[in-house]
């Protein structure tokens, strides 16, 4: 009899990896388990509840039996509420709620995006530092990712030029994320609006990955690409979620916007893959979307505390030779570049978690070798020490 572990996975597990960002996470969540002080600043998550209001509308949902399959694509009102949101908040004219689909994730959305447009030797534009799925996503699809590398010195943003020249016969998508994870840079509506005219005149796909979208700081304006014009609308695929901006990490809810084939598309593939998201937590988001004041309310006040942070973090980051870190504009992360200090940020990373129990996740699965990711979606007692050691740990190299 052949013994189990002698059978072969498939080639897609075998050539997938697993995500940095949650092994980092659940490291730290470990030894914090054994008893360990550990300064966490690996992971993507708010440290805020969920608001109450949106919490409420689920348990009701619960208690009133929402319990059932729901419609693949989403419940009816959340995809309606969803649309007028996207013509509203976001200019894109003309989205139905047919145009929408809401998945298990904002990661989900992305996913299905990716499947529903990528076949075996397609090519797929990543601006890098990325977040680390989109080229596991791509190699899932059997497309093939291309990296284009955009660091501290351009504001980690790519060019048009750039874009221009990474384009090949097979390329079939770009992929955009601003405000970015893991640099927290956000590009000008003039800046998207060349990368997406070079798009255009190539004829491919652009997934514009706008999960933080409503975590900005500076004064700064985030813009969707397609927002610009009717054929912008067509060739994007907006995703994003209820994660970020409402601390709904463990909902699991996601949401797609795209021109009404590629949203039938990607209705299809849900349905015979996730069938639906959780209908009751489609309820919670609901009322995040009809109490839009109480929403923006909630945001604000998590925007106020992470806004400290990031300005406290990036001033301790600063002072610590060897580090220069840019000052990001969006999300709730920092990326200094440490390629002075001499050392792989994954073997730094590892030697500062083992050493000082400080975790960051290293530049590597970012596509940014000489880069670190820290989260301040964490409390300011964690950065104050964290900076402690942090400093203390660089000093003594």
């Amino acid at each position: 009899m052949t013994e189990t572990n002698s059978l072969p996975l498939s080639s897609w597990a075998r050539n997938v990896a697993p995500s940095p960002t949650l092994a980092v996470d659940a490291k730290a969540k470990a030894l914090k388990a054994a008893g360990e002080d550990v300064c966490g600043f690996g992971a993507g998550e708010p440290d805020f509840d969920t608001p109450e209001f949106i919490k409420a509308a689920c348990a009701q949902a619960l208690a009133d039996g929402k319990t059932k399959y729901a419609p693949a694509p989403g419940i009816p009102d959340l995809r309606a509420a969803l649309a007028e949101k996207y013509r509203n908040e976001n200019g894109i004219e003309g989205v139905e709620p047919s145009q929408v689909v809401v998945s298990p994730g904002g990661k989900f959305s992305c996913y299905l995006a990716i499947l529903a447009t990528i076949s075996p030797g397609d090519e797929v534009i990543i601006p890098a530092p990325y977040w680390v799925s989109y080229p596991e996503m791509v190699k899932l699809a059997g497309g093939t990712p291309r990296v284009v590398f955009a660091g501290h010195e351009r504001g980690f943003k790519i060019t048009p030029e750039q874009l221009r020249e990474a384009i090949t016969p097979r390329t079939r998508m770009l992929i955009i994320n601003s405000p970015s994870n893991p640099t927290g840079a956000i590009y000008t509506g003039a800046e998207l609006a060349a990368l997406v005219e070079v798009a255009l005149e190539a004829g491919i796909y652009i997934m514009s990955d706008e999960i933080y979208e409503y975590l900005l700081y500076d004064g700064v304006q985030h813009v969707s690409p397609a927002s610009f014009s009717k054929e912008a609308a067509a060739a994007t695929i907006t995703v994003a979620g209820f994660s970020k901006t409402f601390s709904m990490t463990g909902w699991r809810l996601g949401t797609l916007v795209a021109n009404p084939q590629v949203a039938k598309a990607v209705a299809s593939l849900q349905s015979q893959t996730s069938s639906n998201a959780t209908t009751f937590a489609q309820y919670g988001a609901l009322a995040a979307m009809q109490n839009w004041d109480a929403s923006k309310t909630a945001i604000s006040g998590m925007l106020e505390v992470f806004d400290r942070r990031r300005l406290r973090l990036l001033e301790g980051l600063r002072a610590i030779d060897g580090l220069e870190c840019a000052r990001a504009e969006g999300a709730f992360y920092l990326f200094p570049k440490m390629e002075a200090l001499g050392v792989s940020a994954a073997d730094f990373a590892t030697e500062l978690l083992e050493t000082e129990k400080v975790a960051v996740v290293p530049g590597e699965g970012f596509g940014a070798p000489g880069y670190m990711r820290l989260s301040y979606a964490t409390s300011d007692e964690v950065i104050e020490k964290g900076l402690e050691r942090l400093t203390r740990f660089c000093a003594n190299r």
